[in-house]
């Protein structure tokens, strides 16, 4: 009787970073439950299919918790030995201009939807003995984030709780790995309203293939963290030298809209 494959579970995953990461572990011989809240990943889990994969696709909105059950119950008690935390929404702009439902609904699923499914998963993991986490923070969540404030404080949250969660399982087989990647070509920005930022028009962006190439390999070695990119690297250095203030000024220049830019 053939072995069961490994199941990996992506969130995020109808485009950009998400979406090649499903593609790393269905490409690695995993089968998948990938989640998004559009119909696109109906499309995505087709195409994912191609690789000789079963991959069941979940429309799901993870900033509730009826979303969060809807993808826990698609796993019908099935061990996850991958999950890659990935979904995630951005929001550009000043603090005080953000529509208040829309900062809530990034902290809803950057902060409690993600928080929700690890804590459920690092617990089945945990009782099993093994098991593989890939957390997508930022760079960002290393820099005070002025014109992206909310999102930034959500990734910092992301980031520290990686970080934390994985020294209390030092004593286990499971793993937590943080992916810390800066400015990626995704629909990040798009999504984010920040097309009209010099960040949003870079094209020194990375590419999301490589990004998520960098974060499964690390998760399957059982690493802390990736920054995936140089620049990456060094920004992070940085943030542990410039003073905050400083960064902030950095990161106006970055994520303020160019027609609110008073210099």
């Amino acid at each position: 009787m053939p072995a069961e494959r490994p199941l990996a579970v992506v969130t995020g995953a109808s485009t950009g970073i998400g979406y090649e990461l499903a593609r790393c572990a269905a490409q690695d011989g995993c089968d998948l439950v990938v989640t998004a809240d559009e119909a696109a990943i109906e499309t995505v889990a087709s195409r994912l299919r191609d690789t000789g994969a079963s991959v069941e696709p979940v429309r799901a909105d993870l900033s509730t918790a009826e979303g969060v059950d809807l993808l826990w119950s698609a796993m019908r008690d099935r061990p996850v030995d991958y999950l890659m935390a990935n979904a995630g929404r951005g929001l550009g702009h000043a603090f005080l201009e953000q529509d208040w439902d829309r900062i809530e609904e990034v902290i809803r699923l950057n902060v409690s939807g993600t928080t929700d499914l690890l804590h459920r998963a690092l617990q089945a993991m945990r009782r099993r003995g093994e098991g593989r986490i890939l957390i997508t923070g930022s760079l960002a969540g290393e820099i005070p984030g002025s014109y992206q404030a909310v999102y930034n404080a959500t990734k910092a949250y992301l980031d520290t709780l990686s970080w934390g969660v994985r020294n209390e399982l030092g004593d286990s087989d499971v793993t937590v790995t943080c992916l810390m990647p800066g400015p990626t070509d995704t629909e990040f920005f798009h999504r984010a309203d920040m097309e009209d930022t010099n960040v949003g028009q870079s094209d020194s962006k990375s590419d999301p293939g490589m990004v998520a190439r960098k974060g499964y390999a690390a998760m399957l070695k059982g690493a802390s963290g990736v920054a995936p990119a140089t620049m990456t690297k060094l920004q992070s250095a940085l943030s542990g030298i410039v003073p905050d203030s400083v960064l902030a000024r950095m990161h106006r220049q970055m994520a303020q809209p160019q027609e609110n830019d008073n210099g």
